[in-house]
């Protein structure tokens, strides 16, 4: 037997046996271990596998630039932002803008608001659309992250990366929903647009809160390794899925509100193999990263 035959045989049977990605895992490793990160090798892992979970956050934490490439650096740099999250903590503290009583979601937004020069003039102040955003995902990042530093930052640099490299992506993806739900099944479209459901689904909730709120932290952390490393379309396909996946319980609906209703409160049982299946279906129509020599 060859050694990628070999290989072949030792993944199918871990697949089996419940142990999908023990070479996975090993592959990671060693790209872990170089002095200096290989960013784009990181990011290409990424996209194609999902991470595990004991290496996410240093992952996660590389790839939005919150550490650096280089190994030797990361306990230096973590130093500084530590000292910087408390600094701006103790601000906080110190115009009495939060207190002990004050959540702790709450506090990162208003760090995220001090550190951007938006801090309203008082925390009684409503809030803006995208500070809703920023709460619904800083919510998911603490069922994640357990470090209250490492949370702080994931999710003001995950927000950031939303609001800078995709501010023009994002806009455009309902209507890339529009084009692969055809695709996948143009009866189901049709079925939304006779009931005017189309402009109504919660796009707010799949596209500009990444899924936060419609979908557990165990399967919402697989779709985000993939918009960390570099891609939102990924949020196109887990929406088609819902649909597919819903189709029977959609299909009976007959008004855009109660479409809209129900998936804004799908049901979390299915949630995995949602995931899976929109992976499959983004590498079906995007085509599969391959790593780079």
């Amino acid at each position: 037997m060859t050694e990628d035959s070999q290989r072949n045989f030792r993944s199918v049977y871990y697949e089996k046996v419940g142990f999908r990605g023990v070479e996975e895992k090993k592959s990671l490793e060693i790209l872990l271990k170089d002095d200096r990160l290989d960013i784009e090798k990181l990011c290409t892992f990424s996209q194609r596998f999902p991470l595990p979970s004991m290496y996410r956050a240093l992952v996660w934490k590389v790839l939005l630039g919150i550490l650096p490439p280089h190994h030797e650096s990361h306990a230096q740099v973590m130093m500084y932002r530590k000292e910087q999250y408390s600094d701006v903590l103790h601000a906080l503290e110190v115009i009495r803008f939060i207190s002990d009583a004050t959540p702790q979601i709450e506090v990162y937004l208003y760090m995220h608001r001090l550190e951007s020069g938006k801090l309203p003039r008082s925390p009684s102040f409503p809030l803006e659309p995208e500070d809703e955003v920023f709460l619904a995902i800083a919510k998911a990042m603490e069922e994640m992250v357990e470090d209250s530093v490492d949370c702080y930052w994931i999710t003001r640099c995950f927000v950031n990366q939303l609001n800078s490299k995709y501010r023009d992506a994002l806009p455009q993806l309902p209507k890339a929903f529009e084009q692969y739900l055809n695709l996948e099944d143009g009866r189901l479209l049709s079925h939304l647009k006779a009931c005017c459901a189309v402009s109504t689904l919660p796009y707010e909730l799949w596209f500009k809160k990444c899924f936060a709120g419609c979908l557990p932290e165990s399967s919402l952390q697989r779709i985000w390794d993939k918009v960390v490393s570099g891609s939102c379309k990924i949020l196109v396909f887990v929406a088609v899925e819902i649909l597919l996946t819903f189709k029977i319980k959609v299909m009976a609906l007959n008004s855009a509100e109660k479409i809209t209703k129900f998936l804004e409160n799908i049901p979390q049982d299915s949630s995995d193999a949602i995931v899976s299946k929109a992976v499959d279906l983004w590498h079906k129509h995007c085509g599969t990263p391959v790593h780079s020599a």
